[in-house]
């Protein structure tokens, strides 16, 4: 079975996913949640990891906004404080509030292709390397 996920892999490449959640204490980390996701909408990153951000979905505002050609599409979707951040070499994203928890939650989408098994360990370190890279960049480490 392992094998055909290699295999998998090498057909339509490699995904691997992470999650960061940061869990801010009393009023003041409320409010410090509630002020990075004001920050991410109205101030968006432009570049994350020498990458350009092509498209920011805001399930909050039901937007999509592409942010090469400057427009922006409804989306048909039940609204949510949840804002997902797509990358030019498909990296995604994703900042979402707890709405019970102090905390918010930041889940990573990278991928690249595997060109053949023999190059997946590599291919996973680059992976690897990119979500700490990215994870640094935002300061949420």
């Amino acid at each position: 079975m392992y094998q055909e996920l290699l295999n998998l892999y090498v057909d339509h490449g490699f995904y691997k996913e992470y999650l960061i959640s940061l869990t801010k204490k009393g009023i003041e980390g409320a409010n410090e949640i509630k002020q990075m996701m004001i920050d991410l909408r109205e101030n968006p990153l432009k570049e994350i990891n020498n990458q350009r951000v092509i498209c920011i979905e805001d399930y909050e505002n039901s937007t999509a906004r592409n942010l090469i050609s400057g427009e922006t599409e409804s989306l048909v979707i039940p609204k949510s404080n949840v804002l997902i951040y797509y990358l030019e070499d498909g990296t995604k994203i994703c900042a979402r509030p707890s709405g019970t928890e102090p905390k918010i939650k930041f889940y990573f989408s990278v991928n690249e292709p595997l060109d053949s098994i023999e190059n997946f360990k590599k291919v996973e370190a680059d992976l690897d390397q990119k979500i700490k890279n990215i994870v640094a960049e935002m300061q949420l480490n």
